[in-house]
């Protein structure tokens, strides 16, 4: 079976980010809501992938809708979690402590009492 465009597409530009392109294996199926393919990676370059806050994937994402679109169908991304992989737990943000010094309330001022007469009161 011939690769199709979308599928060479995501193979290429993988292969040339991850630091084992041999690993790099792109199924590809079609059903009800469009194309969908499979990527799968050497373990290590998973997070080569996926990038900070997941910025790789979702351009390769883009990229692959624009390839999609051109083409008249909906090719949606897949990136294969390998076997016995765990993702590491987020770090919790340490609570840091910070002293809240207090400003004393300014003590209301009461208005100036004056013997002019407001504006709106006035008899024109």
């Amino acid at each position: 079976m011939a690769k199709e465009k979308d599928q060479e597409f995501v193979e290429s530009v993988v292969k040339e980010i991850v630091s084992k392109p041999d690993a790099v294996k792109v199924n590809r199926s079609i059903d009800e809501k469009g194309v969908l393919l499979e990527l799968t990676v050497d373990p290590e370059d998973m997070g080569v992938i996926i990038g900070k806050e997941g910025k790789t994937a979702k351009s390769i994402r883009t990229l692959l809708r624009v390839l999609g679109a051109k083409n008249d169908s909906r090719v949606n991304l897949k990136i294969v979690e390998p076997e016995g992989s765990s993702r590491p737990a987020k770090e919790e943000k340490a609570e840091v402590e910070t002293e809240v010094e207090e400003i004393p309330a300014e003590e209301e001022v009461a208005p100036e009492e004056s013997d002019e007469e407001p504006m709106a009161d006035l008899d024109l």
